[in-house]
């Protein structure tokens, strides 16, 4: 059993026919038939039926077919991940704040120094980052935690403070004039995340000493784009990451007002994995990365 057979034996079934099976394959209809006949002797079984105007698949084909295809697929796979054209592609694994707003702003102008490097960019939350980098999922990764793993580099990229946005308005506009302090803020319309959310402003209101109970919550939701968007059309403000904001900030879109004792920002970390030869495109793009400010 080798390759041709199986793809050859693949095409048929999904051609339904040996010589549309040649001509998608660009070969001779008898070395498509040679190689089906070849597989069926191999598996002492008979996996298509052939008549002069159909063909019809047996069960044992149709068993057959379904780990073909697997075999051909995983082929397919270890060709494109290990081929010379593959090591251009730069896998990296991102928690969410990185993935949705410091990666579109780092990857163009990365590309304009190496026009042929090609991203696969999986978002998931941090821990599930740092386990694809331990796995060889991901050739870097952005997180928004450190872990003790001795075969991963952590180095700090970046800070992510909490603000509070709200509409540009009138009012507001007045209250950041007049600068308003938090607990007159507090008496305003507020969207917050749902209950539960590691995303969420809980722990923030309760350093700050404030009872989630006395503020006059108009909606709950569970994603910072939905927050924003509310706060933009003017239903309340809201907490969120300033660099989840900072777009609209600075086309004045949203209001910024700061925030007190609100502890330690959250780090930013680009991590890689140090025991292992990075590939050339690679090793550049963490140079990049660990060279880049993020405004």
């Amino acid at each position: 059993m080798d390759f041709r057979q199986l793809k050859s034996f693949a095409a048929v079934v999904e051609y339904k026919s040996f010589s549309k099976a040649a001509e998608r394959l660009s070969s001779a209809q008898p070395t498509i038939s040679t190689h089906v006949r070849m597989l069926e002797e191999e598996l002492q079984t008979q996996l298509i039926l052939r008549t002069t105007k159909s063909i019809e698949i047996t069960p044992q084909g149709w068993e057959a077919y379904k780990y073909a295809r697997k075999i051909l697929d995983l082929r397919e796979c270890i060709m494109q991940n290990c081929s010379a054209d593959a090591r251009q592609i730069i896998r990296v694994g991102a928690s969410t704040i990185p993935a949705t707003y410091i990666l579109p702003e780092i990857l163009p102008k990365y590309s304009l120094m190496e026009p042929d490097a090609y991203f696969v960019v999986n978002q998931s939350d941090s821990k599930s980052v740092i386990e694809g980098l331990m796995d060889g999922q991901f050739d870097v990764g952005l997180t928004g935690m450190a872990a003790e793993k001795e075969d991963l580099t952590f180095i700090p990229l970046c800070k992510s403070r909490t603000i509070l946005i709200a509409p540009v308005n009138e009012r507001y506009l007045k209250m950041q004039r007049g600068k308003a302090d938090l607990e007159e803020l507090l008496k305003e319309p507020i969207v917050l995340r749902e209950r539960g959310s590691k995303k969420s402003a809980n722990q923030l209101l309760e350093r700050m000493g404030i009872d989630e109970g006395e503020l006059q919550v108009v909606a709950r939701v569970n994603d910072q784009e939905a927050v924003k968007n509310m706060v933009v059309r003017g239903i309340g403000i809201s907490f969120i990451s300033e660099i989840a904001a900072r777009d609209l900030i600075r086309e004045r879109r949203l209001l910024k007002f700061e925030l007190p004792d609100q502890g330690e920002p959250q780090q930013m970390y680009l991590v890689y994995r140090h025991r292992f030869g990075a590939q050339k495109k690679v090793e550049k793009f963490i140079k990049f990365l660990s060279q880049y400010e993020v405004l």
